[in-house]
């Protein structure tokens, strides 16, 4: 989900990268295959049990076609109860975190789903989890739910955020198994994949001493030097006037702009105009495109661009997105007209901090 919860904090997406601007917010031939480990999860589902969860797991569905895409249908709702949020623009009330959501079903189904932004929960249009909800319901507690086992609940809320971030990390490593261009940190790439996945199958209590922000420094190096590979391949991509990275542009107007290959990992684009905007290569780790116009624009080939980051951003049907992602059902209803650019609550500026630049 997004807005006023941070995702460096509390695992909530606003639509940047968790790793900041050297880490992911969504880019992903062989590296799906090659990148298996990312996948062994789902096989894996129901073989790790917490021993302190009890033994009667909870119903399951089949596993999902992508482990790394949220499956709330074998999900406890974690992301409606683990995360909290602030009445906003993106949520219509307060929730801390350890706290159902209102809106949040016996059955771990949200009761107004179709109606979210209409009720005022925008923010729960925007986050995925990458998978890490069910992950954390049917591997980390063997399909345990916290309702009907309460002692599970602390430990497996506190597990959620730290997963979803490896998640994450799983989810940019696939992708530069993906790049041709890469190739040369391919062996590299897999070998830190499969480390991050066997984190994500630390028992909770290992999983609560991890040192994440190590991790996601090695991860963010190895995705700095992957997408440097990719735009020396793209003519003028590395002059100066193309990094734009950590670059406040809130509210600027880019509209057909030449960003081919351009560096804008951490930028502000929020309410940004790139309307018909080149945007193919470019390096979108960690920007922040919140109510960014998008309508026309090419995205081919964008680097390390999540979903979370298209949800929160405004497009139409004629914006070009890459093949791994999908086009956000609320974009046909985006209303085209403009609004003014304002700075969300805590952002002072292009000075302001971000993890593991």
């Amino acid at each position: 989900m997004s807005g006023q919860m941070d995702s460096r904090s509390d695992g909530r997406s606003d639509g940047r990268s968790d790793t900041g601007s050297d880490g992911r917010s969504d880019g992903r031939s062989d590296g799906r295959s090659d990148g298996r480990a990312a996948n062994r999860a789902g096989d894996r589902a129901g073989t790790r049990t917490d021993p302190s969860a009890g033994s009667e797991p909870g119903p399951r569905a089949d596993a999902p076609a992508d482990p790394l895409r949220g499956d709330c249908a074998n999900c406890f709702g974690l992301c409606c109860v683990a995360l909290p949020f602030a009445a906003s623009a993106d949520f219509a009330v307060d929730k801390p975190a350890g706290t159902p959501c209102g809106n949040l079903a016996a059955d771990f189904r949200c009761g107004i789903h179709e109606r979210l932004r209409d009720r005022g929960f925008n923010g729960c249009t925007v986050y995925d989890c990458f998978g890490a909800g069910q992950k954390v319901s049917q591997v980390t507690f063997g399909g345990r739910d916290w309702r009907r086992d309460p002692r599970t609940a602390r430990r497996m809320f506190a597990a959620f955020p730290v997963v979803r971030h490896l998640h994450e990390l799983l989810a940019y490593l696939t992708e530069v198994l993906e790049l041709e261009p890469a190739r040369p940190l391919h062996g590299e790439a897999r070998r830190v994949l499969d480390e991050t996945e066997r984190l994500t199958l630390l028992p909770p209590e290992e999983l609560g001493t991890l040192d994440l922000d190590a991790h996601r420094r090695l991860v963010g190096e190895l995705l700095s030097r992957a997408g440097e590979l990719v735009r020396a391949g793209v003519p003028g991509a590395r002059g100066g006037k193309k990094n734009r990275r950590g670059a406040d542009l809130m509210g600027a107007r880019l509209t057909g702009a030449d960003l081919r290959g351009a560096s804008l990992r951490g930028a502000y684009l929020i309410a940004a105009d790139l309307t018909g905007a080149d945007l193919r290569e470019a390096d979108l780790l960690g920007a922040d495109l919140r109510d960014a116009r998008l309508a026309g624009a090419d995205l081919t080939g964008a680097l390390f661009l999540t979903q979370p980051q298209l949800n929160a951003a405004r497009g139409d049907t004629r914006t070009v997105l890459p093949a791994r992602l999908t086009r956000p059902a609320h974009w046909a209803a985006a209303a085209p007209a403009r609004q003014r650019a304002r700075r969300p609550a805590g952002v002072t500026g292009p000075t302001a901090t971000r993890r593991a630049k």
